[in-house]
């Protein structure tokens, strides 16, 4: 494994920099809400901050459903990584922006927004490293950390629903990335919270993380999610049907879960997710001859290009393993992107990717609302010429 200053800046900043100029599309500006209550519940970020989120009510007839939307931002896997988090806004709500803009499936306008724009949307701010999973009482003295993300996504989802979400009819909580993931993992949880009879499912976007090594064979992710499970505490906050079977970090791989989830869910995914290639296929430290291919695959050789085949071939095998249930959605197209609900150029607009002849925000709206199913596979790159272009450094 790397070392702890490169495995933040790999596993949190190389999300969060290359998403942050994306998501400032023109769009609505949301204050920050901070869950003060929360702390004495022991709610925390790591620094024993307040828990946050922005809160943009609903109206006309969206006044009764809500959007809970979870940002991404990585994980942190042990007390080094974890306390250069903490001073960050990932780790810390006093170093949160006091308004985010709200584009994609957070828009307030029809125009680009059309099944989702009325509805109550919430961002929660993400300040835990463990994709809302941690679950340790003790807090050392001498860093101060605090791993306490399932009690951040409680007092979140409780202070929610005394504002009006216990009376939803319809319910759909989202995320991307780290985000994606939470949706996953806390998508029968959420269910359980809303109200009988609440038409309630849940979104993951770029949160499908898979199992596979890496270029030089190693099993990095399983590594690093065993070291985020160890650090935060996480076993007894994950799926019991997942830790029942396997060591809690394997279960931060959907994969190892997604099957037992009684909640319909859609899943959103890149097939060649950008993220993963750099972050889990090609990690910090591999082969400097990788370097041009990781950040834009119109430079890939003819031989990366079939290793990437081949992670396609993993991620979609790790799909097929879950059955095809009538309930669950998939929009799995060929795009090297990361996160495609957030911003606004993907998720509905002219020149959006398109799988069979719908739009994201289509193909979501069509599967939430029961007026049709979606479940589609895009044929591998680089057939698709709706992919946007976007390239890093």
């Amino acid at each position: 494994m790397a070392n702890g200053s490169k495995q933040l800046r790999v596993w949190c900043s190389a999300f969060a920099c290359a998403l942050l100029a994306l998501v400032q599309a023109d769009g609505l500006f949301v204050d920050i809400t901070y869950l003060d209550s929360a702390v004495a519940k022991g709610a925390v970020c790591l620094d024993g901050s307040a828990p946050a989120y922005h809160l943009a009510p609903g109206f006309g007839s969206g006044v009764n459903s809500w959007l809970v939307h979870f940002e991404g931002g990585g994980w942190c896997n042990n007390v080094t990584t974890c306390l250069q988090r903490m001073h960050t806004r990932l780790g810390s709500s006093k170093e949160m922006a006091k308004q985010v803009a709200f584009s994609g499936i957070l828009s307030d306008t029809p125009d680009y927004n059309p099944d989702f724009y009325n509805w109550n949307k919430v961002r929660v701010r993400y300040c835990d490293g463990s994709s809302f999973t941690g679950g340790k009482e003790e807090v050392d003295p001498s860093t101060n950390l605090h791993y306490r993300g399932a009690r951040v996504w409680k007092a979140v989802l409780e202070d929610l629903l005394a504002k009006g979400m216990d009376r939803a009819g319809s319910a759909l909580m989202s995320g991307c990335s780290a985000g994606g993931l939470t949706s996953i993992l806390h998508c029968d949880r959420f269910h359980q919270l809303l109200p009988v009879g609440a038409h309630v499912k849940c979104l993951s976007d770029a949160g499908f993380f898979i199992n596979v090594k890496d270029i030089a064979g190693e099993s990095h992710a399983a590594a690093f999610f065993s070291d985020v499970a160890t650090t935060h505490g996480s076993a007894k906050n994950l799926p019991s049907s997942c830790t029942s079977m396997l060591p809690a970090g394997m279960c931060f791989f959907p994969q190892n879960e997604v099957k037992q989830i009684q909640t319909p869910l859609f899943i959103l995914n890149a097939a060649y997710d950008s993220w993963q290639v750099r972050n889990i296929l090609i990690p910090g430290g591999s082969d400097p001859h990788w370097r041009n291919c990781k950040h834009d695959i119109s430079q890939c050789s003819a031989k990366q290009l079939e290793t990437l085949q081949g992670f396609r071939d993993h991620f979609l095998e790790a799909l097929e393993e879950q059955g095809s249930s009538s309930t669950r959605g998939l929009f799995i197209n060929s795009c090297f992107v990361h996160c495609q609900s957030e911003i606004q150029d993907i998720w509905f607009a002219p020149g959006s990717p398109v799988l069979g002849d719908k739009k994201i925000a289509n193909a979501v709206g069509d599967w939430f609302y029961d007026r049709s199913p979606f479940q589609k596979v895009d044929c591998p790159y680089p057939c698709d010429s709706t992919c946007p272009v976007f390239k890093t450094s």
